[in-house]
């Protein structure tokens, strides 16, 4: 089989996801830069890739696909390794039902409203930090509230919901806001502790 191909930066938290999806199958794998913030703007071929002009997108043995979740089952289903997908239905449920929350409610909140913000930004907006953080504890009771007994968010075993919560965590604690409100939230941060540790995730996430 053909290499595949992650088109992207190495800054987004989605092309990371798909990065820790690829590395968690011990997979060669090329990264073809796609700065979307770049001054001259996106590059016109890349729309060729992703039609929105949004990173990542992916390529494998002439198969194309954008969508991170899509990309991220995709490299689990086709590639061996460990499974990253739970075998049951009530399992995969809970996988997906936990991404599509951190998609819709904490990625915006902790990564853009809370940690740009913070970081980046010569005089931040208090009040997007505010209702960010707002949004984020919201967001971390939840996913405490839906993460199963045992040392992942599933149980016993990483799964893509892992995969796709660490490089949002990992930006939100960047700011001093981010550490002291995960503090609260035990579970989730002893999670976050046994993530940042391991070299393949400490490596993506900094």
């Amino acid at each position: 089989m053909a290499k595949p191909v992650v088109y992207g930066a190495d800054y987004s938290v989605y092309v990371r996801i798909v990065r820790l999806a690829l590395e968690e199958k011990a997979l060669d794998y090329e990264l073809v830069p796609v700065d979307v913030f770049a001054t001259g703007g996106i590059p016109a071929c890349y729309f060729e890739h992703h039609p929105f002009g949004r990173i990542p997108a992916f390529e494998h043995d002439g198969f194309r696909l954008f969508e991170t979740s899509a990309i991220a089952r995709y490299v689990d289903e086709v590639f061996d390794g460990p499974s990253l997908q739970p075998t049951e239905a009530r399992g995969r449920a809970r996988m997906n039902q936990i991404i599509g929350m951190l998609d819709a409610y904490a990625y915006r909140s902790m990564v853009w409203d809370v940690a740009v913000e913070r970081l980046e930004k010569d005089a931040p907006d208090e009040t997007l930090i505010a209702n960010g953080i707002s949004q984020a504890s919201k967001a971390l009771q939840t996913l405490s509230s839906l993460k199963a007994p045992g040392s992942w968010l599933l149980g016993d075993r990483l799964t893509l919901a892992d995969l796709h919560a660490a490089p949002i965590i990992g930006y939100f604690v960047k700011a001093a806001e981010g550490q002291k409100l995960l503090a609260e939230f035990a579970e989730i941060q002893a999670w976050w502790d046994r993530v940042a540790k391991l070299p393949r995730f400490a490596n993506r996430l900094t």
